[in-house]
């Protein structure tokens, strides 16, 4: 049945983004903000939240709202599949992403990445790659965008850590706009690489907003790598093979 429901799953999410990203170039031919064609991209997450929890029995929880600013933030979340970069949509105010530019390639979804205003960057070119985010990140923010960006790169699995990059930490110091860390064990019920979804209660937990005018961006990124790591233990269930 996780097979099937898996199946069924995919097969409505691949006729929701086609009937839902076709509509995205004619949100440019209307005069509206940035904000309200938001308004209608988010709806494709939505719509895909509802249909994963009816076709695979997946939800989730959210601990730690209290600690959402009221302003733009950098979001610096742990990374485990795809399931957090859909979700944290419905969780947080408007926002776009740090992402890797071949992502735009792809047919109707690249159309919507295009939409949100994203850092596409080079994953060839550290140095440019980190130029991007800096000078890219604080247009956003300064724009009213919060900033999603996963600092281990890839995903990871369950029980398991990836090397911390400083380059969002980094957009904090130099934009001084806070940080706000967020652990989930998403991995556990869609895997980063697999196929199937399994049923369950995913747990987000959202931590403490970090100043990023009281610290450099080292004591930065090891605060929030300590706590998401910290947090990551209390709600992993599943350890490596």
């Amino acid at each position: 049945m996780v097979y099937l429901r898996s199946v069924l799953f995919y097969l409505g999410m691949t006729v929701i983004t086609l009937l839902h990203n076709a509509l995205i170039p004619f949100t440019y031919l209307v005069p509206i903000s940035h904000h309200q064609r938001y308004a209608y991209l988010v709806l494709w997450s939505r719509v895909v939240m509802v249909w994963l929890r009816l076709c695979c029995g997946l939800t989730y929880r959210v601990i730690g709202t209290e600690n959402i600013p009221a302003g733009p933030a950098i979001i610096l979340a742990k990374h485990q599949s795809a399931w957090e970069t859909i979700a944290l949509q419905q969780i947080f105010p408007p926002q776009t992403w740090v992402l890797k530019r071949e992502l735009f390639y792809i047919p109707f979804f690249g159309w919507a990445l295009r939409a949100t205003k994203p850092v596409a960057i080079n994953r060839g070119s550290t140095k440019e790659a980190l130029r991007q985010v800096l000078q890219q990140g604080k247009q956003r923010l300064d724009e009213g965008l919060w900033m999603v960006i996963f600092p281990e790169g890839t995903r990871t699995l369950p029980g398991t850590r990836g090397r911390y990059a400083v380059g969002g930490a980094l957009l904090a110091e130099r934009s001084r706009y806070p940080v706000v860390p967020v652990a989930h064990n998403a991995g556990e019920f869609w895997k980063a690489s697999g196929f199937l979804k399994y049923p369950g209660e995913i747990t987000v937990v959202i931590g403490p907003v970090i100043d990023s005018t009281q610290f450099k961006a080292g004591e930065i990124n090891h605060q929030v790598e300590q706590w998401i790591e910290a947090t990551m233990d209390r709600i992993t269930t599943l350890k490596p093979d």
